[in-house]
């Protein structure tokens, strides 16, 4: 068995030792170097460019200004792609742009024969705008009349989208519910993935690769081939190691460009490498989202009806665009389940802002924040626990969502709730820290959450497999599923490991994604990939199984059905007497005179299912309010992802998604001034929490088997995001009795708020 042991890392080596090769390091030595000029404005046009004084740099070798490529308008969300135009994403893009739509917006490309005189060249273009005042707030544009920023929204909002479950209007008319209605609010963030975005781009045999850093090679492909113009098969994008994405690199960012600039220059190699600055805003961001919840509610806890208006933030540019409010407003449906009635109304609304795409938690972590944050207000006010008001009313096992058809197939969440009472004890301290003075407290908060496993039935759900035998008797797997550093690789190979009954050394698997080569798969996201491609990973190695067992039957003269394979071996399946081992069947399958088979697998899944994770965080808090500071002095998640396939691995995504939702909660926030300019676009100024920040992060887990699962698996990569700034903020309303509606509970937020209380 390799399913449910904490086996090393198949990357470990390579990675501990420096050895794996990333995007630049198989960057040649002679490549040519593109530098991006942006705007400096956030509205308006690009009139005239001077580039004169920049040709003459030495080393420059070509200037592409926006007034010089091709009217392409291409789509850039890592969203699955359909024949069905209606599951097409909004294409709103050009390689570059004559209308400004954020400070940052792409205008220009130098390239030269060094990054010295590319930068320099930059700097001596002069550009002439038309300017127009900035739209930064989504109310602005939904309150009044704005300039619209694309021809096809005249009115700036992208989508807008509703839903009602039962009859809100008449569960609202009892006369006994006892009324809540607030507003929250979650800040603009940036992923700070450690690389940053960067690809080269070269032409060869009248066909252009890409070596990109990025989380969708084959969706890449087609957004490249639809920003140029260019059949598919004329592109070739190749995937190395890649140093963390957490969703931004689940967009096409700058590879389109590069391609385009490669063919500018006879196809020569280009590389195109995004400073921290530049990726700050010039990629994407979390969209910062505001909501209004009202709730009805029984003096018991239970809710009758609940409604929720959520304005979100998208920017300048579509990208995902209203996915992720959507998948907010469904959210707010899943985990607690009103007794007669739920309704939700969604806005995305275009702002010169950058552009909101996917981050980790794909909406759920701004929808936690306002669901759990109002849960703790009326636990509070009705005098209950906390607790308790989430037993009550939250999702069921067997809860089916009416729209989409999503089922609770298994829950573990009550144990996961008590897993973290116990944990952090709950009871004794919820009592403890109330009703406390002086200027340094105490107090304790938790939040709980539900996630999806994948994005069917809302978008295509497809992956591939293909598997190899050697003639040593290991295998060869290749699968179109990244390896973004979450650990994909591993639970692939112990996947394919255990169904084949192979041990682990004997499975070989193909980090690097190569469009020409590997089989088809939309990538990594939406913590799909253990449990999408892993439908094909177990369909593949069992086809691949059969295959050599047919071989082995014919070989050995026995039945098919008398055979297995265990440990590296044909064995008798009744008696376990190895009778061949798999490097001799191997080399015999190889190199018979008799009968030579070359044994291959390859399986293309679609997967028509998903399923939901659930989990809960806990967290102990010391509040300085003189100092308007947070202390986590405790923290513990506790998830049900289904069976884990390997523990220590998922100890690790906890810490990590943990440790993001640290920041999000109590300190990182990306910040402009009234032009739209940002502020701290750069790893001194952006507060990401530091060692000295973080905690122990404890994890624990609630294993359950989930019957649509490949092997009773579902979703784990994003789900630590989401609950943890919530239970900190709740966590602050123990301590304090402040109730702070947004985010992040920095210093300069909360010496406001404790101010308007009279605590300081």
């Amino acid at each position: 068995m390799s399913i449910g042991e904490s086996v090393k890392r198949v990357d470990a080596y390579e990675k501990v030792t420096g050895r794996a090769k990333y995007t630049d390091d198989l960057c040649p030595r002679n490549a040519l170097i593109a530098k991006v000029l942006h705007s400096t404005i956030a509205n308006g046009w690009v009139k005239k460019l001077e580039i004169d004084e920049a040709l003459k740099v030495k080393g420059v070798v070509k200037i592409v200004t926006c007034f010089d490529v091709p009217n392409y308008p291409f789509p850039t969300a890592g969203h699955p792609w359909s024949t069905d135009p209606k599951h097409q994403d909004v294409a709103d893009r050009l390689l570059l742009n004559q209308r400004v739509r954020y400070y940052g917006d792409d205008i220009a490309a130098v390239i030269a024969e060094d990054e010295v005189a590319a930068t320099k060249a930059l700097s001596l273009i002069e550009v002439t705008y038309e300017e127009l005042p900035p739209i930064l707030d989504p109310k602005e544009v939904l309150a009044s009349d704005t300039q619209p920023l694309h021809t096809a929204y005249p009115n700036n909002i992208l989508a807008h989208t509703n839903y009602e479950v039962g009859n809100y209007k008449e569960a609202a008319k009892d006369t006994d519910l006892i009324w809540f209605e607030d507003e929250y609010a979650t800040q603009i963030v940036q992923h700070c993935h450690i690389e940053p975005p960067v690809s080269f781009a070269y032409e060869e045999n009248h066909r252009i690769t890409v070596v990109s850093s990025t989380q969708i090679p084959h969706i890449m492909r087609r957004v490249i081939s639809q920003a140029l113009g260019i059949p598919f098969g004329k592109i070739r994008v190749i995937k190395p190691y890649i140093g963390g994405g957490f969703g931004n690199k689940q967009d096409v960012l700058y590879e389109p460009l590069n391609a385009f600039l490669c063919t500018q220059v006879g196809g020569k190699c280009v590389k195109l490498e995004i400073s921290r600055e530049e990726t700050f805003h010039c990629t994407r961001t979390r969209h910062s989202i505001s909501f209004k919840v009202k709730s009805g509610v029984r003096k018991d806890g239970r809710i009758v009806c609940r409604s929720m208006e959520a304005i979100s933030n998208q920017g300048a540019y579509a990208s995902h665009g209203h996915a992720i409010v959507a998948n907010a407003v469904t959210g707010f449906r899943h985990i607690y389940q009103a007794e007669k009635a739920v309704k939700a109304d969604a806005y995305t609304v275009f702002t010169n802002l950058p552009a909101g795409g996917a981050m980790r938690g794909y909406g759920i972590p701004q929808l936690a924040f306002a669901s759990e944050a109002q849960m703790d207000d009326i636990a509070y006010k009705l005098n209950l626990d906390p607790i308790e008001i989430r037993k009550q009313n939250m999702m069921k096992l067997g809860y089916k969502d009416p729209f989409l058809g999503i089922t609770c197939h298994s829950s573990g969440l009550e144990e996961c709730i008590e897993k973290g009472r116990h944990y952090i004890d709950w009871d004794n301290k919820l009592k403890a820290y109330q009703n406390q003075t002086g200027p340094i407290r105490r107090g304790v908060g938790m939040a709980i959450f539900s996630y999806k496993t994948g994005v069917y039935p809302i978008s295509l759900e497809t992956a591939s497999c293909r598997m190899i035998l050697n003639q040593d008797g290991s295998i060869q797997i290749q699968l179109g599923a990244t390896e973004i550093g979450q650990g994909a690789d591993t639970v692939f190979s112990q996947m394919a490991a255990d169904t084949i009954g192979l041990t682990l050394d004997r499975i070989n698997i193909v980090s690097q994604q190569d469009t020409d080569i590997t089989p088809f798969d939309t990538g990594a996201y939406a913590s799909r990939q253990t449990y999408v491609s892993g439908m094909a990973v177990k369909e593949t190695a069992t086809l691949f199984k059969e295959k050599v067992i047919a071989y082995a039957s014919y070989f050995l003269k026995l039945p098919s059905s008398n055979l297995d394979i265990k440990h590296n071996a044909i064995v008798h399946r009744t008696t376990n007497e190895v009778l061949i081992g798999m490097d001799a069947l191997a080399l015999e399958a190889f190199y018979s005179l008799d009968y030579c088979q070359h044994i291959t697998a390859e399986k293309t899944i679609q997967c028509k299912n998903n399923t939901l994770s659930f989990g809960a965080c806990f967290v102990e808090i010391e509040v300085d309010m003189p100092l308007a500071k947070i202390k986590v002095l405790d923290i513990i998640n506790v998830h049900d992802s289904g069976v884990l396939i390997n523990p220590q691995l998922a100890a690790a995504q906890v810490h990590g998604g943990m440790s993001m939702g640290l920041g999000y909660g109590l300190s990182e926030q990306l910040l402009f001034d009234a032009k739209g300019k940002p502020l701290n676009p750069n790893l001194l100024d952006y507060k990401l929490p530091t060692s000295m920040d973080t905690p122990d992060l404890m994890t624990d887990f609630v294993e359950t088997v989930d019957p649509s699962g490949p092997y009773g698996n579902k979703s784990l990569g994003e789900p630590p995001a989401i609950p943890v700034a919530p239970a900190l903020r709740n966590a602050l309303l123990h301590a304090t009795g402040v109730a702070v509606n947004d985010i992040p509970l920095n210093p300069h937020i909360l010496f406001e708020k404790f101010r308007a209380h009279g605590l300081i």
